[in-house]
């Protein structure tokens, strides 16, 4: 799970860059922690009950989803400002949505029980949270529809490129191991078989190779291409 860092400067420096200052109150403001989150780590899941308001401030995530028969569909990658608890902080409810780390990053953290005490008549701050849950519900109500309208080989573009560790051309990646295929086409809608004809494709128009069981990302540019600005972020 998530770690722990003492690092007062760098709290600062990512307050100054968010802009939390004239978001919180300085009491809130006080209470914000910062932890360290690690590549693959699954740092929530589906049932958890949160009590802190997070925000992901350097890194990428992954937001999934699972159905009955346990099968996994990607909802949203997000990289910062990403705040994750705002749902639950307003309804009261428990984490709807696998959350897992894509890269190594850094997590700010603030009580739910501080929000309420310092925050509930701060207008600065439930402007950011009114935005920031809005935009939550009109990306994320069109997240599962969307994925469905565009072609395989947009939605497996558009995942290998959010895998990256800066979406600029990271070349490997441990989740793009062969062993993890079928993961991949539970969560882009899609099966193995028809997965693996696109990962050939790609291969043949020069986008990939595959060397000892781990897939090299050769052209980030026709990679974007084919991600038609992608669709998962």
């Amino acid at each position: 799970m998530v770690r722990k860092l003492s690092d007062p400067s760098l709290i600062r420096e990512y307050a100054t860059a968010f802009d939390f200052d004239n978001i919180f109150s300085s009491a809130s403001f006080d209470a914000l922690e910062l932890y360290e989150m690690k590549q693959g780590e699954v740092l929530w899941e589906k049932n958890d009950t949160l009590d802190h308001l997070y925000f992901l401030v350097d890194g990428k995530i992954k937001i999934y989803t699972s159905s009955a028969e346990g099968k996994g569909l990607i909802l949203r990658f997000k990289n910062p400002l990403a705040v994750i608890g705002d749902v639950e902080y307003v309804k009261g409810t428990d984490v709807f949505h696998t959350v897992e780390a894509v890269t190594d990053g850094h997590l700010m953290k603030i009580p739910f029980a501080r929000l309420r005490q310092e925050e509930k008549e701060n207008t600065a701050f439930l402007h950011f949270l009114l935005e920031v849950i809005t935009h939550k519900f009109y990306t994320e109500a069109h997240a599962s529809t969307l994925n469905m309208l565009y072609n395989t080989d947009v939605r497996l573009a558009s995942y290998l490129l959010s895998l990256t560790d800066d979406g600029k051309g990271s070349l490997f990646h441990e989740e793009m191991r062969p062993e993890t295929l079928k993961e991949t086409a539970e969560v882009i809608g899609t099966s193995y078989r028809h997965l693996n004809r696109v990962l050939r494709d790609f291969e043949d128009e020069g986008i990939l190779e595959k060397h000892r069981g781990i897939i090299k990302i050769t052209d980030i540019n026709a990679l974007r291409n084919k991600a038609e600005g992608n669709i998962y972020e």
